[in-house]
């Protein structure tokens, strides 16, 4: 690594970003899969569990004097602007402060709210703490998605984001099944199960904050804010690891980076770049979000009501439904993720939003000519998810790594919350109505809005996805601090054993 003195700060010459790219896949990257992305699991079940529980909470006994339609209208609601909030609040502090510092924070944040939800006497407490769960599950999207993107190899970078993000639906079956037990009054009393579930998803966050101790900070963030030398050392105690597990030396990395270490970007720099220099990834960004969002909410928002509506499932039974939809959606990243880095992302993000968009097309077709069943209409969902999972996965990985790296959490967090805001609140807006209405023409309309846009993000996507497969993503996006030449000046400094 080669160091200079600079006006404007210091400038280093470093290959730290080539030997992450260039090692093989280890326990050590297991550790980082495990320590950061099961928190998307405990997403999946706080988002599930509440649905489930909202007509328990409502009952008389229940320990809590709230209306089931407060639990699934205010409280989900306060859910979601918490969430949208916390992802632009800590994003920005996750490019400022670093990526470790932002994920043992937020997690933290989660595990006092779910904590302190399980024990709520009174409707505003339960309010304002899912309000502060959201808050921190917002903030855990944004210092997340960079810190892996940051430290998984760019061969294994597609197919790992896809799993973790997909990981979601592990918890949404998890949630499912755990709500069907909790709420059994044979099993539990009415006032004590319902909080079992909020206080279960505490100990598992715990659990999740005492694995992420051993995750280090972001080399990449370190070289850009100063601390090359504690990048150094991170990046050398990783190849040691992964060179005793192999029992052989890693391969040369090829390539530098020359950068202008700085403090901080502003603001202003980092909507610039993103809005102005990337305008068409940005459009990219925006049309994945809000298709993905919108179909999700077209099938998942009004699923339990078109189940009992249309197909006289008992209230009570909608829960198994949704579990075998949520496998659907798990399976699909997870069979589909390696394509993303093989085929590569513009035809696979393309195709998976073509193909969920118009598999609900013809769903909304089916449905429409009455010769759907409970189960083959699930069947239906299956298959439409399978494919908009993966899509809508692909939409967190392409706006993780299509950006430079100063801006990454932001705008990771800016799209984040962009498309939650569509689904969690302009979504239920729209579909309540078609849905709710118990009309056959209006659920297909409703199943007919989320497959066109989502059509037309996937037509987006065939022309401006990012070809990202296999790149680093200095490569991808070159960093604001990047200079267009090395430094000739300065000395070489020790380069650590097989690099």
């Amino acid at each position: 690594m080669t160091t200079a003195q600079a006006e404007t700060g210091r400038t280093v010459t470093t290959d730290i970003p080539a030997r992450l790219d260039r090692l093989p896949w280890s326990r050590w990257h297991w550790t980082i899969v495990i320590g950061l992305g099961t928190v998307w699991i405990l997403d999946g079940l706080e988002v599930t569990v509440v649905g489930s529980i909202a007509p328990r909470l409502s009952e008389p006994g229940s320990g809590l004097p709230i209306t089931s339609g407060q639990v699934t209208g205010l409280a989900a609601a306060l859910y979601v602007a918490g969430a949208c909030l916390g992802a632009l609040f800590w994003g920005r502090l996750t490019d400022r402060w670093g990526r470790k510092k932002l994920f043992m924070i937020t997690l933290a944040v989660y595990l006092a709210a779910t904590a302190l939800t399980a024990v709520s006497f009174d409707t505003w407490w339960f309010f304002l703490f899912r309000f502060l769960t959201g808050f921190g599950i917002g903030g855990e999207y944004a210092a997340i998605n960079s810190a892996i993107d940051e430290l998984i190899p760019a061969q294994y970078r597609g197919r790992v984001d896809l799993m973790i993000n997909g990981s979601f639906w592990l918890g949404a079956v998890g949630g499912s099944l755990l709500a069907i037990v909790a709420l059994d009054t044979a099993i539990l009393p009415a006032d004590i199960g319902w909080r079992l579930t909020f206080a279960l998803g505490a100990v598992l966050a715990l659990v999740i904050l005492l694995v992420r101790r051993h995750v280090p900070e972001s080399p990449r963030w370190l070289l850009i804010h100063g601390r090359d030398d504690e990048a150094e050392r991170i990046v050398t105690a990783i190849e040691t690891k992964v060179e005793a597990e192999r029992g052989e030396p890693l391969p040369r990395p090829e390539g530098e980076l020359t950068i202008r270490q700085r403090r901080s970007v502003s603001f202003l720099e980092i909507g610039r770049t993103v809005f102005s220099k990337y305008r068409r990834r940005a459009i990219l960004g925006f049309s994945l979000f809000i298709g993905q969002a919108f179909l999700y909410n077209a099938i998942t928002f009004g699923f339990g009501a078109i189940l009992a509506t249309f197909f006289d499932v008992p209230t009570g039974d909608t829960g198994y439904y949704f579990a075998v939809i949520a496998v659907g959606n798990f399976m699909g990243p997870l069979l589909l993720g390696r394509l993303f880095d093989t085929v590569g992302r513009r035809v696979m993000i393309s195709s998976t939003y073509l193909l969920s968009g118009l598999l609900l097309f013809g769903t909304a077709w089916l449905f429409d000519q009455g010769v759907l069943n409970a189960t083959t209409m699930t069947a239906c969902w299956c298959a439409v998810l399978f494919f908009a999972s993966a899509g809508a996965s692909s939409a967190y990985l392409t706006v993780s790594e299509i950006f430079p790296m100063e801006t990454r959490a932001m705008s990771i967090a800016f799209f984040y919350a962009l498309g939650t805001a569509a689904g969690g609140i302009s979504g239920p807006l729209l579909f309540a109505d078609l849905t709710g209405t118990g009309k056959v023409g209006d659920t297909v309309l409703a199943f007919q809005i989320g497959a066109a846009l989502m059509c037309l993000a996937g037509l987006v996507a065939a022309f401006f996805a990012v070809r990202a497969e296999r790149r680093s993503l200095e490569d991808i996006a070159r960093p604001l601090t990047a200079v267009t030449e090395p430094s000739t000046a300065g000395v070489r400094a020790a380069k650590a054993s097989g690099t």
